[in-house]
């Protein structure tokens, strides 16, 4: 990674290795977890997005932090982390987590894969450092972590995701969801998993930094697969019902109201017969066990207008709640929302509103995702 020293976009902001590329395609950039980071590239963030649900994009997210875990008993070591089952995967099988504070609260919200020997972890670019130290303090000392800092990390998502990666290298496309393997793509090694942030079928690859630039170039040639930027992810990741971490949840916010309680492994939810080691479980298990005051909900607007974060929900007049993410659903065709509810109201159909400009405008909770995922489950 470079900086960003020219003050064209902004100073000391550091630069992913697909910076001139988007240059080149003509990307509108703005900071993003101290990265310069294209948000999209002259035809819209609508066009965009739709274009991802059509067909498929190519997303730079070079920005998100990659680590390798080593060392005896490191998929336990790791367990002790986290909420989830590590133990149960299997070589080459991912998982959704999240790692947890002392509070039971969500430090960040990871992507965790067995390897032969090793764990690799996906984390959050705003996080990188604070979950390195994290996780680095409770490791034993015959244990390693290393940030790979030589490693760029590219998304293709869509529905012609998987016949454009097939086109290079066929047993791509046998990859199920949360699956993960090696490939040569044109010739260049890649980490390839079967996931992603847009509620699509997908794929990351983790590969060389400075193989980047031809890798995604080579996928670009492709018809179906156009560049996509960081507003139409954030909309498609929300029409997902997907976090974004430090919006919809915080160091303070338990998994229980984050609504993710699937992510606690099952062995400690339905008759546990073991006792859970991982940080922050004895107040994750009690809500679990008996409720939480709030929780994150989805909401719909009767009108047009987009309810944006920050924005208070009334129930009745009464303050219940607050909206941590909202923007237009060019999807879903219309305004959608997440945020924080108090738990008693967070069922289907119960209306809240909200103030806009001094305008009040009617809400009502809704199911998530609020468009169907579409991930590769055979």
């Amino acid at each position: 990674m470079t900086h960003d020293l020219d003050g064209s976009h902004s100073k000391n902001l550091f630069r992913t290795p697909l910076h001139a590329l988007h240059e080149t395609l003509g990307a509108k950039f703005a900071p993003f977890a101290g990265f310069s980071m294209p948000i999209e590239y002259g035809n819209g963030l609508k066009r965009e997005h739709l274009h991802v649900r059509a067909a498929a994009g190519l997303f730079d997210v070079s920005h998100m932090g990659q680590l390798i875990i080593r060392g005896p008993n490191v998929v336990e070591e790791i367990e002790r982390l986290v909420p989830s089952d590590i133990t149960a995967l299997k070589p080459f099988r991912q998982r959704y987590s999240v790692l947890t504070n002392e509070h039971g609260g969500i430090i960040d919200d990871v992507m965790i894969t067995c390897l032969p020997e090793q764990i690799f972890i996906v984390v959050n670019a705003a996080n990188v450092a604070q979950d390195l130290m994290h996780i680095t303090e409770r490791l034993p000392p015959n244990n390693s972590i290393e940030l790979l800092e030589d490693r760029a990390l590219l998304a293709i998502q869509g529905p012609s995701a998987s016949t454009c990666l097939a086109k290079w290298e066929p047993d791509i496309a046998k990859l199920e969801f949360m699956q993960a393997g090696y490939f040569q793509i044109g010739g260049i090694e890649c980490l390839v998993h079967r996931c992603g942030y847009t509620g699509c079928d997908g794929f990351e690859l983790s590969l060389k930094d400075d193989e980047a630039p031809s890798l995604a170039s080579m996928l670009l040639e492709d018809d179906a697969v156009e560049p996509i930027g960081l507003g139409a992810r954030d909309t498609l990741r929300l029409e997902a019902g997907l976090c974004l971490a430090g919006v919809d949840f915080d160091a303070d916010t338990t998994p229980v109201e984050a609504a993710l309680e699937w992510v606690i492994a099952r062995k400690y939810r339905v008759q546990p017969q073991t006792t859970p080691g991982f940080l922050g479980a004895a107040r994750i298990l009690e809500q679990l066990n008996n409720g939480a005051k709030r929780r994150r909900i989805g909401l719909i607007s009767a009108g047009r207008a987009p309810v944006r974060a920050g924005t208070v929900l009334l129930h009745n007049g009464r303050e219940v709640g607050q909206v941590t993410s909202g923007s237009f659903g060019p999807s879903f065709g219309g305004p959608i929302a997440m945020g924080y509810g108090e738990s008693d109201l967070a069922s289907i159909g119960i209306p809240m509103t909200v103030e806009i400009r001094g305008r009040t405008h009617e809400l009502q909770i809704a199911k998530l995702p609020f468009v169907p995922t579409t991930y590769y489950r055979p």
